[in-house]
């Protein structure tokens, strides 16, 4: 299909357009309030307390899970895919952190810190990170049970069973990391609780692409093999190979 090869649903009067969308906007208001008591029902989960020690690598030496908060109270950890020995870290992954970047200070001077946690090893955890130019912290579990813990990576005897759970359900799954979101709060006491996770498709709201795309007549257009971001989102260095 050719970029202007699109055919509408209909061609109407600008009258009629807005009956239209007048119709969709109370599907749309529904939705909103729909959002805004789903948010509220996440807020009001219960908590549990981090029992375990984890220590991560990062560039200013090795920091626990209480330190990356960075002296706030709400810590919202990225699990990227990036295992050790990988070239690059996961094009999805890529793909939000994209996003996630312009939200660092925003949230910061909102009581809440934002760092991305992957299994490889920090020294390929950073040159991947100035490679892509983030700024947000990025730091290293290898050799920690934390990515295991929070089920996004599995082990081979794991993936051999075929009992992986992610995304709170037995799946099948071929690689040893995928992707998530985890949040945490830190209390006055400097005790540690995890709030929140999500994953799957359950991250998809940090993509602000998707939201945009999905105001477009072709909307994400993911019509290839895939269908999902892997049949057309590049690393944002990779774009320009391919004009």
């Amino acid at each position: 299909m050719s970029p202007h090869d699109l055919t509408p649903t209909g061609i109407v009067s600008r009258d009629e357009w807005l009956v239209a969308r007048q119709e969709l906007l109370t599907r749309e208001k529904e939705l909103t309030r729909l959002r805004d008591a789903l948010n509220a029902r996440r807020r009001a989960l219960p908590w549990v307390k981090v029992e375990k020690a984890y220590a991560f690598d990062t560039l200013e030496g090795r920091r626990t899970l209480a330190e990356l908060f960075d002296g706030r109270s709400q810590l919202i950890v990225h699990h990227f895919m990036f295992g050790p020995g990988w070239e690059a870290g996961c094009i999805g992954c890529s793909f939000a952190a994209d996003h996630i970047e312009g939200t660092r200070v925003h949230l910061e001077y909102h009581d809440v810190s934002l760092v991305r946690v992957s299994r490889a090893p920090l020294a390929e955890i950073d040159a991947y990170r100035k490679r892509m130019g983030w700024q947000v912290k990025w730091v290293s579990s290898h050799g920690s049970d934390f990515n295991y813990d929070y089920q996004v990576s599995f082990t081979p005897e794991e993936i051999a069973r075929g009992a992986v759970t992610y995304n709170y359900a037995t799946a099948n799954v071929s690689i040893e990391d995928l992707s998530g979101l985890s949040v945490f709060y830190r209390d006055a006491n400097g005790e540690v609780f995890h709030t929140y996770s999500t994953y799957g498709r359950g991250d998809e709201l940090v993509d602000s692409t998707y939201m945009l795309l999905d105001m477009t007549p072709r909307g994400r257009n993911e019509t290839g093999p895939h269908h999902n971001l892997m049949d057309w989102v590049k690393r944002h260095d990779e774009y320009a190979a391919t004009k």
